[in-house]
């Protein structure tokens, strides 16, 4: 299938699910759209400050999309383009987003506390170094996933599918994303765009 026609079908799918099951979602756990959230309630200036919400949907856009550039086309090569898009669409909309948005709720809920505040409320000091445990064990596995990945993308292949040595350009450009990202740093506070993390 054509790249650009697998793309639009994406994007169809995704807008449709946040249209269609993100509202169904808000209305069954009882969202208040006008309920003002921690950030609002306790500002502070420091721990709680209220942000664009374009700002806050960026981070949460680059948490659940992270994976995807990634994964996405390594899985592709290995087992085809329809696993990859499954694992993408369905993944992320039924699995990624629900788990975002019910950690997310339930910050909310409990006055901006961390998933391991809550559980430590709920269940005790014991489940919260659990839980902190089993976090930091899932960390180590997906950065583990993550390099094994990237580095076997720097090797190139030939037409016959026998891998060559390693590719300079995609070393390259991995180590170019790390200067981009210091370069953006560096713009964001030399211009100092003032109220751009303020809630419109």
């Amino acid at each position: 299938m054509n790249g650009l026609a697998l793309l639009g079908i994406t994007i169809v799918i995704l807008v449709a699910a946040y249209l269609t099951y993100g509202r169904y979602l808000v209305k069954t756990w009882g969202i208040d759209a006008k309920a003002k959230t921690p950030a609002v309630r306790k500002d502070d200036g420091t721990d709680f400050v209220p942000s664009n919400k374009w700002s806050v949907f960026a981070h949460q856009f680059s948490s659940i999309a992270g994976a995807g550039p990634v994964t996405g086309p390594v899985m592709a090569l290995v087992f085809g383009w329809l696993p990859a898009f499954l694992w993408i669409v369905v993944g992320g909309i039924f699995f990624g987003a629900v788990q975002d948005f019910g950690s997310l709720y339930a910050s909310v809920k409990n006055d901006g506390k961390s998933m391991g505040q809550i559980i430590e409320d709920y269940i005790g000091k014991t489940g919260r170094k659990l839980f902190f445990i089993f976090a930091w064990l899932f960390t180590l596995i997906v950065i583990a996933a993550f390099a094994d990945m990237v580095a076997g993308s720097f090797n190139g292949f030939n037409a016959e599918g026998q891998a060559l040595a390693p590719s300079a350009s995609a070393g390259s450009i991995s180590i170019l994303y790390v200067f981009v990202a210091m370069a953006f740093g560096y713009f964001l506070k030399k211009v100092k765009w003032e109220g751009w993390k303020k809630a419109v």
